[in-house]
């Protein structure tokens, strides 16, 4: 089998390294734009050192190339994993239905949904949200409400964070692990919820109010911020829960202080994206910040960042009021040098690629991990790859 990257970021790289490991794939194509020589070698480079031995480059700007879909067919592919942003995932997307091949992706659904009825005539598949969240918080919450007679709440947890022993040296105890500029879009993006039962909006200008973060506990490192973060009403009826659920979230995670001092930035209008005139030249305050910090919110190459991941689901089981918790704690591994948040993120979407390609996943259209994504067997993958996930049902008072 033979496998196309496309994107070479933090993300695909990790895609790579499992897929190398992978005794059903025999062959992997990374496709990037390589804009220079240098980008070009220094991938080459990368490739070297880790010891890779079925990945080969492919130079390649999805926007221009003009037959993308023969393109896959020429390169005689058999899925195509998409690490790059939502914009260009949905032309990939289309191409892929086109030349016939399996698409996965860890971006979230929306504007991929559109292709649901194109997926389905042309027998093609479409699987995004395969990602830490969403992607595994997804199939930790099928498993968890499944266990449940009636669903009263389900609350999904999800983020990166510096460990402990270099969280220190950081101002606001951040360090990146992804694209800065695409977290701080978040950072002012209207959170969905759903609250005493009904739908509720947290505007993107209040995601950090006192009122819209509260602290969790995980038992290694103590308590943790939560913040409002996402569209949790969205997946209402995905995961087919009815009128008897009165509380769902998705929350993002930080070290406790992170809400404090994002409120003041956002009050001060350093999260503002519309342009600002100084000396002649149009700056976004957001841009500029991006810009600014970027290089001072670095790990060091000794230094591990912690992917952390929560789904509570509680409610009705044999007329007793139960709770059921999944944790799921990740470290960045050092000897390869990929993050928790990529390892995370990477390795969810090549084992959404295997199982396609090993008939675990046959349903044709947009699918979803709710619902299409063999939920034991993806997470038993999920630890194999060294990840901690920590399960536990409890009686509630």
């Amino acid at each position: 089998m033979k496998a196309m990257i496309l994107g070479m970021g933090l993300q695909g790289k990790a895609v790579i390294h499992d897929l190398e490991s992978s005794n059903l794939i025999k062959e992997v194509l990374v496709a990037d734009l390589f804009s220079t020589d240098k980008s070009l070698s220094d991938a080459e480079d990368y490739l070297k050192r880790q010891g890779y031995s079925k990945t080969s480059l492919v130079s390649l700007d999805v926007l221009k190339e003009k037959d993308l879909p023969g393109l896959f067919s020429r390169k005689s592919v058999n899925v195509v994993i998409c690490m790059l942003p939502i914009h260009l995932a949905l032309t990939v997307a289309r191409a892929t239905l086109e030349a016939g091949i399996p698409f996965v992706s860890s971006n979230y659904t929306y504007e991929l949904y559109q292709l649901n009825e194109l997926a389905k005539e042309k027998k093609g598949i479409i699987l995004p949200e395969m990602g830490l969240d969403p992607g595994i918080d997804l199939v930790m919450g099928r498993l968890a409400i499944d266990e449940l007679d009636t669903v009263h709440g389900l609350y999904s947890y999800g983020g990166g964070i510096p460990a402990p022993e270099c969280a220190a040296d950081s101002p606001i105890k951040y360090k990146i692990s992804w694209i800065f500029d695409r977290a701080l879009d978040v950072y002012v993006r209207e959170a969905r919820l759903i609250k005493n039962g009904k739908p509720h909006i947290v505007p993107g200008n209040k995601l950090f109010s006192k009122e819209n973060v509260h602290e969790i506990e995980f038992p290694d490192f103590g308590a943790v911020e939560a913040n409002a973060n996402g569209d949790a009403e969205r997946y209402v009826e995905i995961y087919g829960l009815d009128s008897e659920l009165v509380e769902m979230g998705r929350f993002a995670l930080r070290w406790p202080g992170n809400a404090e001092f994002w409120r003041k930035m956002v009050d001060l209008g350093l999260l503002d994206d519309h342009p600002l005139k100084m000396n002649g030249v149009d700056i976004s305050p957001r841009a500029f910040l991006a810009k600014c910090t970027t290089p001072r919110l670095q790990f060091k190459d000794n230094e591990q960042d912690i992917a952390l991941l929560r789904v509570e689901a509680w409610g009705l089981k044999d007329g007793k009021k139960m709770k059921i918790t999944y944790d799921l704690i990740d470290y960045r591994d050092l000897e390869t040098g990929l993050f928790a948040m990529n390892r995370t993120v990477g390795f969810t979407s090549s084992i959404g690629a295997l199982m396609i390609l090993s008939g675990k996943i046959t349903h044709t259209g947009v699918l979803s991990p709710v619902r299409h994504v063999p939920a034991q067997e993806f997470l038993e993958e999920v630890k194999a790859r060294g990840m901690r996930i920590d399960y536990k049902i409890e009686e509630m008072d």
